[in-house]
């Protein structure tokens, strides 16, 4: 790499150390030391906001997190896959429409998409309106797991779509022909040719579903009532209302360190589907 073009990174690699990794690095001091009397410039090192953690309590919250991060992210692959699949066959021109449906509500604050929500699933929202139209009973939606599930659904389906659709335009229509020729069925030339080839299209589409999903304080606090605490929630209370910033950070790195390690596990899952080719369904 010639000089000049060094210095063209060196904005770039300041704004990351400022932006990132100082502000990790300053987190991750927090959750290690423990002031003295409440003087933060008097303090000790000490693993004890790690050692808080493995109350059964904050363990339950972390989990109920990953698992409803889980939930979410697989439905947005349900309905998210098809959805690209159906928009990648279109025209272009009628392709950026659709897409543009997708990405035209991510202009809009993700708390007022949710506060929409509210009004569509409330006792006294459109949906039990409806329903009472017809002489339906209501249904209690709000504050239950469905509701934060169906809002992170809702907030997170276009990161999936995009990427998707991305990975299925890229596809050599040539090779689909071709295993046509050879005989394979519908389900094969799908399982043994179109899905490998979009799998790193799947993998981001995950990551970058499950990373906010897992994190969001937003959803849970609106549509869960506050009755289902979520790992973003737990840490939010730390910082903004008990004022413990210390077990917060600890919080906020053991966070990372799972975000990292799934973020890993699924590089490694597709390096290895990659490594293998097609596959053998």
């Amino acid at each position: 790499m010639h000089e000049s073009t060094k210095r063209l990174s060196y904005p770039y690699i300041i704004w990351i150390s400022i932006m990132i990794i100082v502000p990790m690095l300053l987190i991750f001091l927090y959750s290690i030391i423990d002031p003295s009397d409440g003087n933060p410039l008097a303090f000790r090192f000490t693993l004890d906001n790690y050692i808080k953690f493995f109350n059964p309590i904050y363990m339950a919250t972390l989990a109920r997190s990953l698992w409803i991060a889980l939930i979410s992210t697989i439905f947005c692959l349900l309905f998210g896959y098809p959805l690209a699949w159906v928009i990648s066959q279109c025209s272009l021109k009628r392709q950026s429409s659709l897409l543009l449906l997708f990405i035209m509500p991510m202009w809009i604050n993700m708390l007022l998409r949710t506060y929409a929500w509210i009004s569509i699933l409330g006792k006294n929202g459109i949906l039990n309106n409806i329903l009472e139209f017809f002489n339906i009973a209501p249904i209690d939606i709000m504050y239950t797991d469905f509701a934060i599930v169906l809002g992170m659904v809702y907030n997170f389906l276009p990161f999936m779509v995009l990427p998707i659709h991305t990975a299925l335009t890229k596809v050599d229509k040539n090779l689909i022909y071709a295993a046509r020729d050879l005989g394979a069925n519908n389900r094969q030339v799908f399982t043994r040719v179109v899905f490998p080839l979009t799998l790193p299209g799947i993998i981001t589409g995950v990551i970058m579903v499950f990373l906010p999903a897992v994190s969001t304080f937003v959803i849970p606090q609106l549509l869960g009532g506050g009755q289902y605490m979520m790992i973003g929630n737990l840490i939010e209370k730390q910082f903004l209302l008990t004022g413990n910033w210390y077990f917060g950070s600890a919080l906020s790195m053991i966070l990372m360190i799972f975000i990292l390690l799934s973020i890993w596990l699924m590089k490694r899952f597709d390096s290895d589907g990659q490594a293998g080719g097609a596959l053998p369904w």
